[in-house]
């Protein structure tokens, strides 16, 4: 697809051509009365950092200037210059959503000549939903409710992991042990479970109140485990049905994430990356590799998101997202706010999405 605009300013015409993976392919020329228009400001940005014996940087005479970087250096600063306005203004004009830096190339520049160059860019891809309201209903009235159920031995498994957790067999030598035999050092050494036990562990009266308050605690674990599932439930079957050309760009900046995310999460561990690699004898390309498929999962699924939110006006408030802000800034020192900005309303916004998919009125 092909469409052509005019203007009397920065460019004479340019045609957009849809590419894959939502890229756009733009072809501009600029007449040359425009682009040479820049030759002042070109030669006040050359003479900023060009050195010349004998003169105060930003004070070199032009003919000394040009002859110092040579006219063709002078005409590509002002074909970048006049680039820059012109590509502005054809986003703006045909109301482009471009995203990430486009890639620029000049193909023809001579003095008294129309400048023509071609951008490749990548656009906020376009995105074709399906009834989610649908989608979500159904998975909502599938969900189970036994799933929530707490039963004694729910309460019992509990108990027995508390118990575990505080058992004594530091004087085993547990390299050399089986599995087996770990197990049984361990429940060999638990601590009998009396009123004494757990009052130790906190605010109970007795092993009665224990019981009662850990059958609560499992009821919680087990309706914020069935959410989750319901919530991957939704996500899947949204974007199962929703058509959607992803950009390179989006996916690799989820995978960009994801290394940076992995990297810390082993070096916390005293693991340096590049000593992983070398230990799992792959490099840092298979990783990503391996990384795609599901960076490409995240991806769609954020996109679906933002889309439902916006169609349905689903935002956090300001001072809901300045409150999550403030909390991260808090426990994260280093934290950039306007990073922590964008991160917590893109989470609160998710968080608010799912919320009225679950509960939507239909």
């Amino acid at each position: 697809m092909t469409k052509t605009s005019t203007t009397a300013k920065s460019y004479d015409s340019a045609s957009i051509k849809k590419l894959a993976k939502s890229e756009i392919e733009v072809l501009c020329s600029v007449p040359s009365v425009v682009w040479e228009g820049y030759r002042a400001k070109a030669l006040e940005n050359i003479n900023g950092y060009v050195t010349v014996d004998g003169f105060r940087k930003g004070m070199v005479p032009e003919n000394i200037l040009v002859a110092k970087v040579g006219e063709s250096a002078v005409n590509e600063e002002m074909a970048e210059l006049s680039i820059s306005q012109a590509y502005m203004d054809i986003l703006i004009d045909n109301k482009i959503d471009s995203i990430g830096k486009p890639r620029v190339s000049i193909t023809k520049i001579a003095k008294g000549n129309p400048l023509e160059f071609k951008v490749t860019t990548t656009i906020v891809p376009e995105i074709t939903l399906p009834d989610y309201k649908k989608i979500a209903d159904t998975e909502v009235k599938e969900s189970k409710d036994d799933d929530l159920i707490v039963t004694d031995k729910d309460v019992e498994d509990s108990i027995l992991k508390i118990r575990k957790s505080r058992s004594s067999h530091d004087d085993h030598d547990h390299e050399k042990m089986s599995p087996e035999d770990h197990e049984k050092a361990v429940m060999d050494s638990l601590p009998e479970f009396n009123d004494e036990f757990v009052r130790g562990l906190g605010d109970f009266k007795d092993v009665e109140d224990f019981k009662v308050k850990v059958r609560d605690m499992v009821g919680l674990n087990k309706k914020d485990e069935a959410r989750e599932k319901l919530r991957i439930r939704i996500a899947d079957a949204i974007a199962d049905k929703t058509a959607v050309e992803l950009p390179d760009l989006i996916v690799e900046t989820e995978l960009d994430r994801s290394q940076s995310q992995f990297a810390q999460d082993i070096e916390r561990m005293g693991v340096k990356m590049d000593d992983y690699l070398k230990h799992a004898k792959k490099s840092l390309e298979d990783i990503r590799k391996e990384w795609r498929p599901h960076a490409e999962k995240k991806a769609k699924l954020q996109l679906i998101l933002n889309e439902i939110s916006k169609k349905e006006n689903i935002n956090p408030t300001k001072e809901e997202v300045e409150a999550e802000v403030n909390h991260i800034v808090e426990h994260y020192r280093d934290a950039d706010r306007e990073r922590a900005y964008t991160y917590a309303e893109t989470v609160l916004m998710n968080e608010k999405v799912f919320q009225w998919l679950e509960k939507v009125e239909r």
